[in-house]
């Protein structure tokens, strides 16, 4: 019987590294979902037992953050992992304060988000 592998969800409107980002997680054992766009993750539903959401903060329409917002609007649970290429100064404490798990600026290495993302699960999903 084969073992259903944690799903990571993607929101990053950048092609190259929406790619880059699902290689990453695959390779690591995870299934990754992935969307352009924070519309997109909502118009798909609920985002049922993934592990989180990774999602950049600057996106075509809905921020990461107001994304991160809705979510818990909608009674969502999934942390999220903010990512960004336009950190400033208090940035990542806004993110943490709005609800964020994890907050990685860009450019970031893999051992990172993978790391923020076992942070995240929990004790009892590593």
């Amino acid at each position: 019987m084969a073992v259903a592998q944690e799903q990571v969800l993607i929101v990053e409107d950048d092609v190259g590294l929406r790619e880059a980002l699902g290689r990453l997680l695959a390779a690591a054992g995870f299934a990754a979902r992935d969307y352009a766009s924070a519309e997109a993750l909502l118009d798909a539903g609920p985002a049922g037992e993934a592990v989180c959401v990774v999602s950049d903060l600057r996106l075509p329409a809905l921020s990461g953050l107001e994304l991160l917002d809705e979510m818990r609007r909608r009674g969502w649970a999934q942390p999220m992992i903010v990512i960004t290429a336009h950190d400033t100064p208090g940035l990542a404490a806004e993110a943490r304060r709005r609800g964020a798990a994890a907050y990685l600026a860009k450019p970031f290495t893999g051992t990172a988000l993978l790391a923020s993302i076992a942070e995240v699960r929990g004790p009892s999903r590593k």
